[in-house]
């Protein structure tokens, strides 16, 4: 079998950006990923401002002769523009106003005593006090996202900062989904005898969707070899990837394998993990005179299916999917952080595989590890905050520190 470190670097190195960008408005691109630098066209501030409501000052004035009472020369809201400031003189200003020309320092307003058209300033400030200097956050052509980037709403709002009303932005990766298995049931409709309902549609596309994929759902798909076919043939059409669940195996009602193999490439990999272990790998051939313009630049459409018990198609997508299909959006980085952290339990028993526990952390800051790991328990998945990444042959001791991987990480 594979290790888990193995299987990801043979998945991913066959992974590269799809090609097709955008321009989008800055306001639609949450989630996107930037196909180009943005670089700031001003300084941010674009001048200097006040840090605090108070008065701006020269230092000076005070340094002089020890003048603490100055005459209140102007008036100075934010976005409004300021006359230079009169030498022997104070400005009323407000938090992010522009400081006057002349002053050098602001006091803030807590630190004066006003009269009438006069304050008494009862601080003697530094030059540059509160003042926030122009550029001090965003320096004129200073790159401030890179290409390769994906949006959060705290990076929209930094592009915002500097004007950009328009992103360029890759395309979406377009990612085709269906589910073999004549037991599979919708919620919603009478559950027969010997029928599960399809959680792992509901689940998969959502991982899918919160990755920001543009996702097609051919839904549960006949078990029959060629109705499969015809799916995967349909599917590769204009799509990167095409994501199954189950059917992979060599049993007689399997035929997702034999589909595959038929209408492409497929390697079947055991890798040594729990849960999951299977995960099968290739491509489907496209008909270029058929495909989609912006998908046709490749002659296959991806292929990867995950195993059928839905802990296991969780925890394959979180681990090899979710990277797999970060990369191809165009970003650099898809590897998530992981936490030393206490675990608060005892695990005896260890497993020659590489397991990944599902935990949550505890009021202590250690780990909780939920009762029941079974790959059909997903009960365990919305208690969890994470999976601990435990290596081959390896039994938990309370109070020793294991590597956790957060679910904040890896549904991100």
């Amino acid at each position: 079998m594979l290790s888990t470190a193995e299987a990801l670097a043979t998945l991913l190195s066959a992974a590269s950006p799809i090609p097709g960008t955008e321009s989008i408005p800055t306001l639609d691109a949450l989630n996107r990923v930037l196909s180009v630098d943005v670089t700031s066209p001003l300084d941010v501030p674009p001048m200097n401002t006040s840090s605090m409501d108070g008065y701006a000052i020269r230092t000076e004035d005070l340094a002089t002769d020890g003048k603490r009472r100055l005459p209140v020369s102007q008036r100075i809201p934010a976005g409004h523009a300021p006359e230079p400031l009169k030498p022997g003189t104070a400005a009323r200003i407000f938090t992010g106003a522009t400081v006057p020309p002349g002053a050098d320092a602001i006091v803030m307003q807590e630190q004066t005593e006003a009269t009438g058209n006069e304050v008494t300033i009862l601080h003697s400030p530094a030059p540059g006090e509160w003042i926030t200097a122009q550029g001090a956050d965003i320096r004129s052509g200073s790159t401030i996202l890179p290409a390769g980037t994906r949006l959060t709403p705290q990076a929209l709002g930094l592009a915002a900062s500097v004007g950009c009303a328009e992103l360029n932005v890759r395309r979406r990766v377009k990612v085709a989904v269906f589910f073999t298995g004549d037991e599979l049931t919708m919620p919603g409709e009478p559950l027969k005898p010997g029928a599960i309902y399809n959680s792992n549609r509901f689940t998969l596309r959502g991982l899918l969707e919160k990755l920001g994929c543009e996702v097609t759902d051919y839904g549960i798909v006949p078990d029959k070899l060629d109705a499969t076919r015809a799916t995967l043939r349909e599917a590769a059409q204009a799509h990167d990837l095409i994501l199954t669940c189950g059917g992979v195996s060599v049993g007689e009602e399997d035929h997702v394998k034999p589909a595959v193999e038929a209408e492409g490439r497929l390697s079947m990999w055991q890798i040594a993990m729990k849960p999951g272990k299977p995960l099968a790998f290739g491509a489907v051939r496209r008909a270029a005179q058929q495909a989609d313009a912006a998908a046709s630049a490749s002659a296959e459409t991806f292929f990867i299916g995950l195993p059928g018990n839905p802990v296991s198609s969780f925890a394959t997508f979180l681990l090899f999917v979710r990277p797999f299909v970060l990369l191809l959006a165009g970003m650099q980085t898809v590897a998530p952080r992981a936490l030393s952290l206490r675990a608060d339990f005892t695990q005896k028993k260890a497993d020659r595989r590489n397991e990944f526990l599902r935990a949550r952390i505890n009021p202590a800051g250690g780990l909780d590890l939920f009762p029941n790991q079974s790959s059909a328990v997903l009960t365990s998945t919305v208690w969890g905050d994470g999976l601990i990444d435990n290596p081959p042959n390896h039994a938990i001791s309370a109070g020793e520190t294991v590597r956790f991987i957060p679910f904040s990480e890896l549904l991100n």
